[in-house]
């Protein structure tokens, strides 16, 4: 905690990040400006693109040694259109305009969620958040979306360009399925004003608010205590690999991150909790990371964890758990050892289920009885563990056979 100017501040790593993106015309402003209305920090991109490249900075400096002097008016300010014209269609010299605003962009958004106050959710309006990578680099990223027509009809209402010039605009960035891909929630946009406004309050109310709580105290979001099994869902390995994405962002390089357990087998029904596992040198390493990956949204769970040893009975391997602060994103974060029983153990039972349908099969049918019989995660939990053990021995004849090798 420090003091700037006279107004409190924080380490931004414990500020809830949102990334905020659409593509033209979908309405992002409209959702911008209603997560305004509940006290959202909104740090618009677009404007400090303008604020880098006003007169007399370093950054318009830069573009006219890059461009030339016919970048400027004769008022001595950025003549947009005549950029525009330049760059666009130009992908050499797009990278040039990009290398000069982009890092200009970054650092002053820095500097204003550094001064974010405390309990702020901050929310980055960034129109290329995805075209740009920056996706991992939030706590959560919000997609406003609307069909292609009727974005091109607001774009000819409200922004005064021709029907070709809106499909020239939407071309040129990323599509749909695209930015659905680095999405966390996507708002539909395709009904009235007031229908977009009830979206928003609810993520709000449901998810940001609860999120930026959980995030400051350091804690794992509140979990449903009831047992579910869900239908095998097509999307769960695309939302690890978005989770993946943010714990590799706050890493040093290096550190394998692996989708394990049943949402990372194909068509193997599950409780709707992506497992994911963190491979260390050492224990004492697992702690010196902990906070970084509590600042990523990845809050250490409370007590002792251990990893049964298959095939050593009565031994353990010590581990380290942590959580989601995100109440609508369940995980379950493994930090093991890498080369340890239960860290080989993940890698292969993941891999065995994946290569062999009648194992997978098997296993979902169990799964149905022991939901049938019990009606709480701890009990669930314990009737599965005689099958883990048949599991690993199966799963070992099955390496032996193979020649399989641990792969993260």
């Amino acid at each position: 905690m420090g003091e700037r100017d006279g107004e409190r501040t924080r380490d931004t790593g414990h500020v809830l990040r949102a990334g905020l993106t659409g593509g033209i015309g979908a309405g992002k402003s409209a959702v911008a400006r209603r997560l305004a209305h509940h006290g959202a920090v909104i740090i618009d991109a677009d404007v400090l693109a303008r604020e880098v490249v006003a007169p007399g900075t370093e950054g318009l400096a830069e573009i006219v040694a890059a461009f030339g002097d016919g970048m400027l008016t004769t008022g001595g300010e950025l003549n947009r259109p005549v950029l525009a014209a330049t760059v666009f269609g130009d992908d050499t010299a797009r990278h040039t305009l990009e290398k000069i605003i982009h890092p200009r962009v970054r650092a002053r958004t820095a500097e204003l969620a550094y001064r974010a106050p405390g309990e702020a959710i901050v929310v980055n309006d960034v129109p290329l958040l995805v075209e740009t990578g920056l996706a991992p680099s939030y706590h959560l990223v919000i997609v406003v979306e609307a069909e292609r027509e009727r974005r091109i009809r607001r774009l000819v209402a409200t922004r005064g360009m021709s029907a070709e010039q809106a499909e020239a605009r939407i071309a040129a960035q990323a599509d749909d399925a695209r930015r659905r891909q680095a999405a966390d929630v996507v708002l539909p946009n395709d009904r009235s004003l007031d229908a977009l406004r009830a979206q928003v309050d609810r993520l709000w109310r449901n998810r940001l608010r609860p999120f930026e709580e959980n995030l400051r105290l350091g804690v794992v979001a509140r979990a449903d205590r009831r047992l579910r099994i869900a239908d095998a869902d097509p999307t769960w390995p695309d939302q690890a690999e978005r989770l993946i994405a943010r714990i590799r962002h706050v890493l040093p390089e290096g550190h394998e991150v692996s989708h394990i357990g049943s949402t990372a087998v194909s068509g193997l029904p599950a409780k709707n909790i992506i497992d994911l596992m963190l491979g260390v040198r050492t224990l004492d390493e697992a702690d010196d990371l902990a906070a970084k990956l509590g600042g990523a949204g990845f809050p250490r769970r409370s007590g002792e964890w251990v990893d049964n040893a298959r095939g050593v009975p009565g031994e353990t391997w010590p581990k380290r758990l942590h959580g989601s602060a995100d109440p609508g994103r369940p995980v379950n974060l493994h930090v093991r050892v890498t080369g340890s029983p239960g860290w080989r153990f993940a890698l292969l039972m993941r891999d065995h289920l994946r290569s062999v349908p009648a194992a997978r099969d098997g296993y979902a049918r169990a799964k149905a009885r022991w939901a049938e019989e019990h009606q709480d995660r701890g009990a669930y939990a314990e009737a599965k563990e005689p099958w883990f053990d048949a599991e690993a021995l199966a799963a070992d004849e099955w390496a032996e056979v193979t020649g399989w090798q641990p792969t993260p």
